[in-house]
């Protein structure tokens, strides 16, 4: 008999799955044709319940998220895989309540459209010293508008050491090239003169660029220009100087323990036209790219058509005013969790550690370690940590299925076990976290 005479024809098919999935009947028979044209291209012998099997497992599998919530346990505060920085509780309030209709680019004193930078711009300047400020989608993208809109078909000069790859693909080159600026590199890898810059300039140069090389660190014969000696020379030739700071800080972080890194108001004090930063870094906010500087600059960015691509939608708006305003308030170390993360004492995350091997047991352990910032953020930098330990045959298979778990558990494997690290988790996880492990504790035993 052929092979094919065994399957069910789509009616058949589709009425054998409908009473298990709440999907609704197109979806059903458009994934019933998928797997039997699958079957077929495969000229598998299969009978009527594999097909059935197979359907709703396509069903499920397509009407499952694949954004699924996850317990950061990897040591890494900010895991750019994981959406970098957790949000504040007042950020995701402002978020949800954003959801609905928003005075977004509405004037409710006047009664008439109202302009969508108005809602961060005076807490940006208030935060950093700057006149104005305006916020993207992301960093690359506030690169890309500034050097679109104030360079294009000039010339832009860019320290060699500063020409870098950051991240995803993402080139200064290239992005100077997409921008119709023209690049002009200067010095050497390892040192650049503000002597260097100078000689750069000519009657097409638009700017000068400084890029924070955020994911590594050159050490030992190296030079950079001091910004306000920069500024200076940028404005005695009547051009520009912007600067990407990367991360950006508007704490010291230095009080952590950690390397000192750029701090947004210093920057604008030194004198540059424009400063630009990420909002989901340390700053601790959802996903976006800060501009802050002078007036006349920020609104030749707001009224360029790029703008109209790059700029952020009412839920990032929202999350990102109400980060702020935890600055302004002089509540952000109280109430933002990257922040929390990196404060948090060695003693707390013992303890946190502890508690939750209490219950769990033996093969359970606990064990110091080492926690990283990420995100392109200090990269260099260590805190120390403790994290909750599983010995176990096989980590790999341990890991694979906490990654099942709902929320998913994403640890680290390291010395034959299952690792997670208590410092890029917050307190409020820990009970998620205890559920998780009691399950992986019985996989254990049979891994």
């Amino acid at each position: 008999m052929h092979p094919f005479r065994s399957l069910p024809s789509i009616d058949a098919l589709v009425s054998l799955v409908a009473p298990l999935t709440p999907a609704p009947r197109s979806l059903i028979v458009s994934v019933s044709r998928t797997v039997l044209a699958d079957i077929r291209e495969a000229g598998l012998a299969v009978d009527g319940a594999t097909c059935v099997a197979r359907v709703v497992g396509a069903l499920n599998q397509f009407l499952t998220p694949t954004l699924r919530p996850v317990l950061n346990g990897t040591g890494v505060l900010l895991q750019t895989n994981l959406g970098r920085a957790p949000l504040s509780d007042a950020a995701r309030a402002a978020m949800q309540a954003a959801a609905g209709g928003v005075s977004i680019e509405y004037d409710l004193t006047r009664g008439s459209r109202g302009e969508r930078n108005r809602h961060l711009s005076p807490l940006l300047a208030l935060l950093t010293g700057a006149q104005a400020g305006i916020a993207v989608n992301n960093t690359a993208a506030a690169v890309l508008l500034i050097l679109t809109a104030l360079a294009a078909g000039r010339e832009v000069i860019v320290s060699r050491g500063e020409a870098v790859e950051i991240g995803g693909g993402f080139r200064i080159p290239d992005v100077l090239r997409q921008s119709g600026a023209t690049l002009v590199e200067v010095g050497t890898t390892n040192r650049t003169y503000v002597r260097d810059y100078e000689a750069a300039i000519t009657e097409r140069t638009a700017m000068i660029l400084c890029v924070h090389t955020s994911n590594f660190r050159q050490m030992g014969f190296v030079h950079t220009p001091d910004k306000h000696e920069l500024a200076a020379l940028a404005h005695r030739h009547g051009i520009l100087l912007v600067d990407d700071i990367g991360s950006g800080a508007l704490v010291d972080v230095a009080r952590y323990g950690l390397s000192a890194e750029p701090q947004v108001p210093d920057h604008v004090a030194a004198g540059a036209d424009l400063v630009c930063f990420s909002g989901d870094k340390l700053l601790g906010g959802p996903q976006a790219g800060l501009i802050v500087g002078n007036t006349a600059c920020i609104e030749r960015l707001a009224k360029h058509p790029l703008m109209r691509a790059v700029r952020l939608d009412k839920i990032s708006i929202a999350g990102i005013h109400a980060t702020l305003l935890s600055y302004v308030m002089q509540r952000a170390e109280a109430e933002i969790p990257i922040l929390q993360m990196m404060a948090t004492s060695t003693d707390a995350l013992e303890q946190r550690a502890r508690t939750l091997q209490h219950h769990l047991g033996a093969p359970w352990d606990v064990r110091a370690t080492t926690s990283t910032i990420g995100g392109g953020a200090l990269p260099t930098d260590t805190l120390p940590s403790w994290a909750l330990v599983l010995p176990c045959r096989h980590p790999d298979a341990i890991s694979a299925s906490a990654r099942t778990l709902n929320p998913a558990l994403v640890g680290r494997i390291r010395e034959d076990s299952f690792w997670i690290d208590m410092r890029s988790l917050m307190p409020v996880e820990d009970s998620h976290v205890l559920l998780c492990c009691q399950q992986l504790a019985y996989d254990s035993n049979v891994s």
